[in-house]
This record gives C-alpha cells, sequence and structure tokens, in this order.
C-alpha cells in the first residue's frame, strides 16, 4: 500500500498539470513540433550517458544495442510525429446524410489533458520516450512512472526532462510498486502502461476505480511459423535475431516456433549456426546482453529445470560463463525440445534467450496450436506469398504480424502497435497512436435553410415526401 505522503505529492502534481493545461489551452502546432525537437535533440546529446546508464542498469548491454533498440525508434518515431502532425491536427471532413445537407461535419482531435505513463526496465528508453511523444505531438501533458529496475537510467532520464520542460508539462517520478500502485491509481484522461499482463490487470482494475481509459501494451507467447520448405538458413537467423536480441527480454520476441516435424533437425543446425555467426564468443560475448536481476535469472533457470523435469531435451548454445561477477547473470541461448503443455515454458512468457521447437504436420494444425492459446502480441511467418500464409493470416488473431522477419513491425512508425484480448489494448503507433491519445470531437455545423427543418411539426405534405423517400 502506498504511503499517504506519496499519494499526496502525487495528486499534487498531477493536480498543477490539469490546471496548467486548463489554463494555457491546446498547444499550436508550432510548439508542438518545437518540444518534440528539443525532446530528440536532447536524447542524442546524451546518447552517451544513456548507453552507459543502461549497460550499468543490465550489468552488461553493448551501447550499440542501445542504440539501435532503444534511441534510434525515438529519433525516427518523433521524424514521423513532426512530419503528420499538422495532417492528423487540421479537422478531418466527414460526410452528412441528404435529409441534413447542406449541414456540415468534421471531426477536431483535441488534446485530453494529463497522460499517465508507466514504462518497464526492458527497453527503458523508448517505452518511455516514445509514449511521452505521442502524448506532447497531440498536445498533452505528462506524467511518468519508469521501472525501479533501472535506477541509473532513470537518473538520467529524470534529469534531462527536468531541463526540458517545467514539471507542470511533463513530471517524472520514481519508487518502487508502492508509488506505482499509486501512480495507476491516478484519475489521469489516459493511461499507458508497458508491462506484463499480471501487473496489467492490477493497473487496469486500479485505473477502472476513476474510469481512466487504458492504452495497455502487455506481452504474451509470440509464435513463429515456418513453412515447410522455407529456406531455413534465413528463417533462422532472423528468428535467433529477434529471440536474443537484449537476450529475450522483448516483449515481441519469438516465443516458440513451429516447425514441420520433417525440418527439426534442419532447422536445428541452422539455428544453432545462426546463434554462432550473432555470438561468435557465445554467451561471453560483449554484444550479449545480460539477464536484469537475479529474480528474473532465478525463473529462467527454473523454467529450464521444469522443462528437463518433464522430459525435454535442452540444448545450451555456448558455454555458459563462469559464476561470481556479473556474468553470473548472463544465460545462454538455449533450445527446447520436445516441449509439451504441461510445462512452464509453454504456459509462461518467457522474456529470455530460450526457444521451445514446436512441431506440426499440416498448416492447419499449425493454426489450431495458435489458436487454442492466449491472443498473442505478435505473429512471425516464414513463408512465400500463397495459400498458406493466406491461411494464417486469415485465421489466426495477433497484435501485429512481420512476414519473413521478426521485430520489424514495431519500427514501421506508420503502423499500429498494440496488442489484442490479453497481450494489450489500444494502440499508440501511427496516427491511431496520436487518435488514442486525443479527444475526436465530433462536430456538426447546420446551414440556417436545410432539410431536417422539414421534418419537425407541424408535419405536413413536404414531410411526408421526405420519410417516403429516406424509409426505403
Amino acid at each position: 500500500m502506498a504511503d499517504n505522503k506519496v499519494e499526496i505529492r502525487l495528486n499534487a502534481v498531477l493536480a498543477r498539470q490539469r490546471a496548467a493545461f486548463l489554463h494555457e489551452g491546446a498547444p499550436s502546432l508550432d510548439q508542438r513540433k518545437a518540444d518534440l525537437l528539443k525532446l530528440k535533440t536532447a536524447t542524442l546529446d546524451r546518447r552517451k550517458e544513456f548507453e552507459a546508464a543502461v549497460n550499468a542498469d543490465f550489468g552488461r548491454r553493448s551501447a550499440k544495442e542501445t542504440a539501435i533498440m532503444d534511441i534510434m525508434p525515438i529519433v525516427f518515431g518523433i521524424h514521423y510525429l513532426r512530419r503528420n502532425l499538422a495532417k492528423w491536427m487540421r479537422p478531418h471532413r466527414r460526410s452528412v446524410a441528404a435529409q441534413f445537407l447542406p449541414g456540415r461535419a468534421r471531426v477536431l482531435y483535441q488534446p485530453l489533458g494529463v497522460i499517465g505513463i508507466m514504462s518497464p526496465w526492458n527497453y527503458p528508453l523508448v517505452l518511455s520516450l516514445m509514449p511521452l511523444a505521442t502524448a506532447l505531438a497531440a498536445g498533452n501533458r505528462a506524467m511518468i512512472k519508469p521501472s525501479e529496475y533501472v535506477p541509473a537510467t532513470n537518473e538520467v532520464l529524470a534529469s534531462m526532462l527536468r531541463e526540458l520542460f517545467s514539471e507542470e508539462q511533463v513530471a517524472v517520478v520514481t519508487g518502487a510498486a508502492d508509488v506505482g500502485a499509486a501512480f495507476s491509481s491516478l484519475a489521469f484522461d489516459h493511461l499507458v502502461f508497458t508491462g506484463s499482463t499480471s501487473v496489467g490487470r492490477s493497473v487496469m482494475k486500479a485505473a477502472s476505480e476513476n474510469l481512466v481509459p487504458l492504452t495497455l501494451e502487455l506481452g504474451g507467447k509470440s509464435p513463429v511459423i515456418v513453412e515447410r520448405g522455407s529456406p531455413l538458413d534465413y528463417a533462422a537467423s532472423s528468428i535467433a535475431y529477434g529471440k536474443l536480441a537484449n537476450a529475450g527480454q522483448t516483449c515481441i520476441a519469438p516465443d516458440y516456433v513451429l516447425v514441420h516435424e520433417d525440418e527439426v533437425t534442419s532447422f536445428l543446425a541452422a539455428y544453432e549456426k545462426a546463434v554462432g555467426t550473432l555470438y561468435p564468443d557465445g554467451p561471453s560475448n560483449a554484444d550479449y546482453t545480460a539477464i536484469i536481476s537475479p529474480r528474473h535469472h532465478s525463473r529462467l533457470r527454473g523454467l529450464l529445470d521444469d522443462a528437463r523435469a518433464k522430459g525435454a531435451r535442452i540444448i545450451e548454445i555456448g558455454t555458459q560463463p563462469a559464476t561470481g561477477d556479473v556474468r553470473s547473470l548472463i544465460l545462454a541461448p538455449a533450445v527446447v525440445l520436445n516441449a509439451t503443455d504441461d510445462m512452464a515454458v509453454m504456459k509462461e512468457e518467457i522474456f529470455g534467450p530460450i526457444l521451445p521447437i514446436a512441431t506440426y504436420r499440416t498448416i492447419e494444425d499449425a493454426i489450431d496450436y495458435v489458436n487454442a492459446r492466449p491472443r498473442p502480441l505478435a505473429l512471425y511467418y516464414f513463408g512465400p506469398n500463397g495459400q498458406n500464409r493466406r491461411k494464417v493470416l486469415e485465421h489466426t488473431t495477433s497484435g501485429s504480424v512481420t512476414i519473413n522477419d521478426t521485430l520489424l513491425h514495431y519500427v514501421q512508425d506508420d503502423l499500429p502497435f498494440g496488442g489484442v484480448g490479453p497481450s494489450g489494448m489500444g494502440a499508440y503507433h501511427g496516427f491511431e497512436g496520436f487518435e488514442s491519445l486525443s479527444h475526436a470531437k465530433g462536430i456538426f455545423e447546420q446551414a440556417r435553410f436545410n432539410l431536417s427543418g422539414m421534418l419537425r411539426p407541424p408535419f405536413g405534405r413536404v414531410a411526408d415526401l421526405i420519410m417516403k423517400a429516406m424509409l426505403r
């Protein structure tokens, strides 16, 4: 339970932001674009600080991986927002039914007010700053609660945002789970949460007390289907990258792969080769990321132990580094063969460098396998543009899909990104993100002389003719 002082402090910040929003009104296009530009510039100026801080929080994460996975999407995303903002802010004309002509209809997108943002530890920059950039683009103010697992990154992030914005526009609130619980209970105008499905349920329950609308970016078990006869070297290389970037600590990482039963041995060989190409020194490679904490490392080891005890064959790729220093939180890439539904590794989101391989006989079997489980945040398909691919796209439901690669739908700025069902709700990329953090105000403007005036008492001959024409 959060300390009463914490609740008072958070509510005070929210009250100041809301008062400032009501006093100053919606910011202009120029102001929004300027805010986005200075956010991008400051992020790039502090790039080295961020890379060092993330590395410190993880124990080991390559500066290049942070630049590619955490900073580049912010830069590209802000470019996209600034390029499209004028078009989105203009009133959108809508059609008017004939009986209401010559009236006019339009939709005006207005800022909601104050947006709450709860960001996770796995990509602490992009998952904090892209929701913030979207909120600013939509003309809102924002409060950010980052994960307590990345204190060094939070310190740099909070320092940067304090320099850029007043607390009445952007505020960063740090603290442990009790602060997070109090934060999720605030009466925001919208709340964006990225994290696990279990925590997402608690956040949604807390937000419901104030009827706060939510964007939930959760996770789940994102499957990969490899069509029989597909080039396995290419597929395995893409899957290995998607699975092992950030040591698998990615919400859209491939969680398990479905391979035709005749190609398991060939796929396994291709995957082992691909891992060796990505990380020539195995888990000791400087580009291979550590697991964020001892608790998460222990959980992943427990998944492997549980699978092994229940009959799975575990293949570790590369030599597990010696314990005794940061290397004790590094987990070697592992493949799980003969995985069954009673194993924890096939029930829980893995969020680590472990890849179960399941088999299918027909594409319908693969579709049934995916559909028998909760709807995932992402689905990946490797195969040509043919009947099997069309069947998978038409008969499965997932947040997003990447075909013949992994992860890359996330960095397509014009595509909405979000989950469905247990993997989330809402989106904050593309126009859909701007729309989520705006109020779509419908406006109808009636002309002085119009047909609808004929449909009011006292009804006469003209009303009869109009209704006869319309009611058919």
